[in-house]
């Protein structure tokens, strides 16, 4: 490549270089950068001076390379990184997280005056599209990528029809035709809520089942949503109080008890007195609510409805059928 004659230029591609984890041996920079390798031990010298801690190891596997030093020098971050970080302090800013957020808070700010003007609609869009989701997180995080969250969160801010290939829990990915409403993220995963035009309904999409998202050009009016936001939208789809079947219980256990037996998603929890709470759940299969309610480890009783109560004393008496010894079975 060409030398690289202006010094400021040169000490950030040096920096850039050196963030890399594996070490650089001084004649492979020296060619990198077009200059000499005298050139580059100056540079390096220039970095140091500025405070960032950059060690030189001897030896035929040996280079320079970035170290921990014992303050926090400048970085340098691509275009992807730096919008993730915007993202992740936001997150942290207004999370549940103890100690973090008002630290959080100042770093978002310290970012967002600098920010180049060519990243700003991309963390603007995350800012008007999002949501923190209240509640207890998903126990296994969900890994979407940056630019399918992006392009969901642009869709939502701008209100524009998006097409994309969601993948359900089985079967085949299936196209999807929407007009994305919000993105609502619990720390753990992210949910979007839009209205799907081939359903002709309200729906909640995982995004880390999204592929391929799809920007149509097509602005519409928001619709208004059946909720008081979509955070709470996601809560009771996650809770099965948008399902077809809807299934209230008392637990014999004060509410720290159940939150801990049951799992994330179950339902929504409301305490009774110190030692009842009360479950509100749903499904729209009703033998998959039944074998949900089946293997909570409590005491309970269910109150409702009529016909999957129905369904639990049938399969309790095909389980007895199924366990007791032959000649003592019981009806």
């Amino acid at each position: 490549m060409p030398p690289m004659t202006d010094t400021p230029g040169r000490l950030l591609r040096l920096l850039a270089l050196l963030q890399d984890a594996r070490p650089w041996p001084g004649p492979r920079l020296a060619a990198t950068l077009g200059v000499t390798e005298r050139t580059v031990r100056r540079d390096i010298d220039r970095l140091r001076d500025l405070g960032y801690p950059v060690l030189a190891d001897r030896g035929s596997g040996g280079g320079y390379r970035l170290t921990a030093g014992t303050a926090m020098p400048p970085l340098l971050l691509d275009d992807d990184e730096t919008v993730a970080l915007a993202v992740g302090l936001r997150t942290a800013a207004t999370g549940p997280v103890t100690g973090v957020t008002d630290s959080s808070a100042r770093a978002l700010a310290k970012l967002e005056q600098v920010l180049p003007p060519r990243l700003r609609p991309a963390v603007r869009a995350y800012q008007e599209a999002t949501l923190p989701l209240t509640g207890p997180p998903a126990d296994t995080p969900a890994r979407v990528t940056a630019d399918v969250l992006t392009t969901l969160a642009a869709a939502c801010r701008d209100t524009e029809r998006l097409r994309f290939h969601y993948a359900p829990r089985t079967g085949d990915p299936a196209p999807r035709h929407t007009e994305p409403h919000r993105l609502v993220g619990d720390g753990r995963r992210w949910y979007l809520v839009a209205w799907d035009l081939d359903r002709e309904g309200w729906r909640t999409f995982r995004a880390d089942r999204v592929t391929r998202p799809l920007r149509t050009g097509v602005r519409v009016p928001p619709r208004t949503l059946p909720a008081a936001d979509a955070a709470h939208y996601v809560t009771e789809s996650i809770a099965g109080q948008r399902a077809r079947h809807q299934a209230t219980l008392t637990l014999h256990a004060p509410l720290a008890e159940a939150t801990a037996a049951l799992l994330p998603g179950t339902g929504e929890l409301t305490p009774l007195d110190p030692g009842r709470t009360l479950l509100t759940t749903g499904g729209d299969a009703l033998d998959w609510l039944a074998c949900r309610i089946a293997l909570i480890d409590l005491d309970y009783e269910v109150h409702g409805p009529p016909e999957l109560i129905a369904l639990l004393t049938r399969m309790g008496r095909r389980l007895t059928r199924g366990t007791t010894a032959p000649g003592t079975a019981q009806d």
